[in-house]
């Protein structure tokens, strides 16, 4: 029985905006004409994330070429990519300081390459403006295109996220032309073509319809795919024309699950109703993996 009628459970509760850092990183976005997942897919978190100073940059315009049953994405025919965008995002990551930053995409089914070149030049752009943030990328599928895959990867972040968003049997219903098996090879060989230098990661949506057995066989896969990094969070309904939520899961439940995962193998885990594919990434770091990565990148760029 859909609870999508009955009022939002307390612990779904959310901060209001507030604080000079908040409007110092809202003005640096705006002035830069810079997009943030935080505003376009209504992220819950955004006035605390934006209170510590921290932002998840989301590039290649604003609109999508999916249709994805969960996002608040706008879907449209895409404008054309900025070419100077790259620069705008790492000049913004230099002047906030950031330790850790992500870029986030739009999906881009219009362009060959899926964007993976403009998604690359951010990463150079990033490493170049601020050699030593730590860059995690959340990407398309890229429709499987693995060439396109290999560009992002060149480019060298230390985190590659792909979400597979839910569990096998509802995804069909939940991402629009994305495909569940897809993303767990698209996420193996992201591992394979930058071996020991990335950790990759995913995450989950919970309150769709899936049962315990479902999300454990999903860490499963993951694990059998490479996957260390794992974030579960609560679906929440952009609009009445969005796919409703089934149940709204208690935040021990979360918490079981964070240690299920862990047992089962994930070095590292964000399980919580508010918890998002980058909600506080500055402080929820792999942090031997990732710097170890870091510190042969820097290594690289010295010699």
């Amino acid at each position: 029985m859909s609870e999508e009628n009955t009022r939002k459970p307390s612990w779904l509760k959310v901060k209001l905006p507030k604080g000079r850092a908040f409007h110092h990183v809202q003005g640096l976005v705006k002035g830069n004409s810079l997009v943030t997942v935080c505003e376009e897919a209504m992220c819950p978190n955004r006035g605390e994330c934006w209170s510590h100073g921290t932002a998840t940059f989301m590039v290649c315009g604003d609109v999508c070429t999916r249709a994805c049953g969960f996002c608040a994405t706008r879907t449209a025919k895409p404008a054309p990519l900025d070419p100077e965008e790259p620069r705008k995002v790492a000049e913004a990551v230099a002047h906030m300081q950031l330790s850790h930053t992500v870029v986030t995409m739009v999906t881009r089914d219009d362009l060959k390459d899926g964007a993976a070149g403009h998604i690359a030049a951010t990463i150079r752009a990033i490493r170049e403006a601020s050699p030593e943030t730590i860059i995690e990328v959340l990407t398309s599928d890229f429709n499987g295109n693995e060439d396109a895959l290999a560009q992002v990867m060149e480019s060298r972040p230390h985190i590659f996220n792909h979400n597979v968003e839910t569990v096998e049997r509802l995804s069909p219903l939940v991402r629009f032309r994305a495909q569940y098996r897809r993303s767990l090879h698209m996420l193996a060989r992201a591992l394979e073509m930058a071996p020991g230098m990335v950790v990759t990661k995913s995450g989950i949506m919970l309150g769709l319809g899936e049962s315990r057995e479902e999300i454990q066989r999903t860490m499963d896969d993951l694990l059998a795919h490479g996957v260390t990094v794992l974030t579960m969070g609560q679906y929440l309904r952009p609009s009445a024309r969005h796919l409703p939520v089934i149940r709204y899961v208690r935040p021990e439940e979360f918490d079981e699950l964070r240690e299920i995962a862990l047992q089962k193998g994930f070095r590292h885990v964000a399980s919580g109703p508010l918890i998002r594919s980058s909600h506080h990434d500055a402080n929820f770091r792999p942090e031997q993996d990732i710097l170890a990565a870091l510190q042969a990148d820097l290594a690289a760029r010295r010699s």
